[in-house]
């Protein structure tokens, strides 16, 4: 009785050090998916920042400034007044629609058969 009690109490035990086993290596790789996203992203925000800093250095006032001087005849931009703008009185209501509400539904089967709605489908 004590060598069947020895012989599961060992397979027990070598079945629960393949499972850590197991585990620790599927940890381990886990990890280094881990650090490799962590890296990808670190990149991301690295060039993240580059685009910024380059969107904000061709935004500078200065630059705009002169690149409207520069094409002015061509694109004829003129600086932003208060006048250009429409104030809320004169802006029109949204349209009505051209169509009357939905009063009635098809019902419509996957043979293209199509039946009003209440009435028996067409066998």
């Amino acid at each position: 009785m004590k060598g069947v009690i020895y012989a599961l109490l060992s397979i027990a035990v070598i079945s629960l050090g393949f499972w850590a086993y197991r585990e620790n290596y599927a940890t381990q790789e886990s990890l280094r998916e881990v650090r490799a996203l962590r890296a990808q992203i670190a990149q991301a925000q690295a060039r993240l920042d580059r685009l910024n800093a380059e969107w904000a250095y061709l935004n500078r006032p200065d630059r705009l400034r002169e690149l409207v001087e520069i094409n002015f005849a061509r694109l004829e931009l003129l600086p932003m007044r208060p006048e250009a703008f429409a104030s809320v009185d004169q802006v029109p209501p949204p349209p009505t629609l051209l169509l009357g509400p939905i009063t009635s539904s098809w019902i419509v089967s996957s043979d293209g058969a199509a039946a009003r709605a209440g009435q028996e489908e067409p066998l």
